[in-house]
């Protein structure tokens, strides 16, 4: 039992040793907290569940590079944000941008439910009135009832 504690403990410890180490000397400590920000905005195009700030892919190494740089190159924010879309797509932002596109992927899911409802209330609504035709008039009913008084009797 001890041996699968220590094991268990070893696996734990080793999870930081795949952490990001990297360290860029600043000018200011604003640049640093905004390198912090962005880097969380940021996803890893080849992780693409990660930002770059916990990515270790080396494509994610570059970017954080890149940011650095930019950063003390004394670019905004937009301005390193939309060279970051340019150069990799809308997909490299956590929160993309309002846009066209991500209007419709935001409401789709309620256009297709709305749609579904619709659909559902007119497929009742034909069934209903598919049940009330089918009743039969006074007359139609004595003419069945005979019909199948002849059938008992032949």
């Amino acid at each position: 039992m001890m041996n699968y504690l220590a094991a268990l403990l070893l696996l734990v410890l080793s999870f930081s040793a795949g952490a990001v180490i990297e360290t860029y000397e600043f000018s200011s400590s604003e640049l640093e907290q905004r390198y912090h920000l962005l880097s969380q905005e940021l996803r890893c195009p080849k992780c693409q569940n990660q930002n770059i700030a916990d990515s270790n892919a080396p494509i994610s190494q570059d970017l954080r590079k890149q940011l650095y740089q930019q950063l003390e190159a004394g670019a905004s924010d937009a301005e390193i944000l939309d060279y970051m879309v340019a150069r990799y797509g809308e997909f490299v932002r956590y929160r993309p941008a309002m846009s066209g596109v991500t209007i419709v992927l935001w409401a789709a899911p309620l256009l297709l439910l709305a749609l579904a409802l619709a659909l559902a209330f007119s497929v009742l609504r034909s069934r209903r009135s598919n049940d009330e035709q089918q009743t039969l008039s006074s007359d139609e009913q004595k003419q069945l009832d005979e019909l199948l008084a002849r059938e008992r009797d032949a």
